[in-house]
């Protein structure tokens, strides 16, 4: 993909696998043809706030389903875990339907609201709850500290790690997600980076260092979180506590 990003595409479809030096042409070609620093931002912009909302949502759902336990709490758990199932693509249009009726279309809340509560993460975040030492909260409500105040003063510090390994798959599936923000955005000016690689095939003629160098721009991100969270993510996956 790197070298394919350096090279014109004649090269590529000649099956050249080295560096070449056609980098600064296939970026004024991009910058050209199609509106890259928006779409840049868009996604910047959306995947960052999916994922603060995402984490604050889900973790204090995790945390209450854990920690205040409830036989009708642990039904409702059964019923999200059973949601887990039903593939998104289901949804698609009774959501479609649901935020046309609001008169949501084309709007960034209409691309947050679905996101920011998913039962992997309520379970991810109630499985790390298990192993919260308990007697902090004990210990913190007899100093006459909140449940808010626990939570946010407590609970997120000692659980760092799953909350860096819950923000990459977030953050990831948030910049990666092509189908809903397609269906949902209706104007140009919501373009979104996996849009931008989309319309880069179109037409008769694809300019495969063009392509590319999309493809790579599009990759650099959630490859840059993952290298920058990857202790805390495998740390978070495994349940660790420190």
């Amino acid at each position: 993909m790197f070298c394919g990003a350096t090279n014109p595409s004649i090269d590529i479809i000649r099956g050249k696998l080295i560096p070449g030096t056609y980098l600064l042409e296939n970026l004024k070609t991009l910058l050209d043809n199609q509106n890259l620093l928006l779409a840049l931002w868009n996604s910047v912009k959306n995947s960052v706030i999916v994922t603060v909302l995402t984490l604050l949502v889900c973790s204090l759902a995790g945390y209450g389903f854990e920690i205040f336990h409830d036989k009708y709490k642990d039904r409702l758990m059964s019923v999200l875990l059973i949601a887990m199932m039903l593939p998104f693509v289901a949804t698609i249009v009774p959501l479609f339907k649901m935020f046309s009726k609001m008169h949501l279309i084309n709007s960034t809340a209409a691309l947050i609201l679905p996101t920011i509560s998913t039962p992997f993460m309520i379970m991810l975040f109630r499985q790390s709850a298990r192993s919260f030492p308990h007697d902090i909260i004990e210990a913190s409500r007899l100093e006459g500290l909140g449940e808010i105040r626990i939570f946010f003063t407590m609970f997120i510090p000692v659980m760092r790690s799953t909350y860096g390994a819950a923000a990459t798959v977030t953050f990831m599936n948030a910049w990666n997600s092509y189908l809903w923000p397609k269906i949902i955005f209706q104007s140009n000016d919501s373009i979104t980076m996996p849009m931008l690689v989309a319309n880069l095939k179109g037409g008769y003629f694809v300019d495969y260092g063009m392509l590319m160098l999309g493809v790579l721009i599009c990759t650099l991100p959630t490859a840059i979180i993952f290298l920058a969270l990857q202790k805390s993510f495998a740390n978070g996956i495994t349940g660790a506590v420190k």
